[in-house]
């Protein structure tokens, strides 16, 4: 299974495909809007009971549009690349594409590790982006990556 960056991105540029974005800065408006994405899952992976709110999302039992998830997705978004590229419409386009890309996402999470079940170790194998390994090691490489730390 590839990694959920890979898959965030594969949804960015397939639900930006008909958005007419200058060529200029194409590259960094997917980017940003996939590493927006990503930041609001590592975010609120982060706390209390952020673990349970992206098993939710991610398994399709919350609404992606009204998640709490997609709102920091949409405002890491803005404060990161909209107001830094002046994109006007094209802006205001692309952040409506984030509850959609983030509705695509909740079929993402599944039962990782064979036990039956989506818990927390199957969040921290998708996150990480692999199966096979055990908590202890997924754990470390994403709060390592939290943290900036390998």
């Amino acid at each position: 299974m590839a990694n959920i960056s890979d898959y965030i991105l594969q949804q960015v540029k397939a639900a930006a495909g008909n958005v007419q974005i200058p060529a200029n800065v194409k590259d960094q408006v997917l980017g940003g809007l996939s590493n927006s994405i990503l930041g609001s899952l590592t975010q609120t992976a982060a706390k209390a009971g952020g673990l349970d709110e992206i098993k939710s999302l991610l398994t399709g039992k919350a609404d992606a549009a009204s998640s709490g998830i997609t709102a920091l997705a949409g405002q890491l978004f803005t404060s990161n690349i909209l107001s830094k590229l002046n994109l006007g419409q094209v802006g205001a386009t692309l952040s409506a594409l984030i509850p959609g890309i983030m509705g695509k996402l909740s079929g993402f999470l599944k039962d990782q590790d064979g036990d039956g079940d989506v818990d927390i170790n199957d969040v921290l194998l998708s996150l990480k982006g692999g199966s096979g390994s055990n908590l202890l090691g997924a754990a470390t490489s994403l709060l390592g990556g939290l943290f900036g730390k390998k």
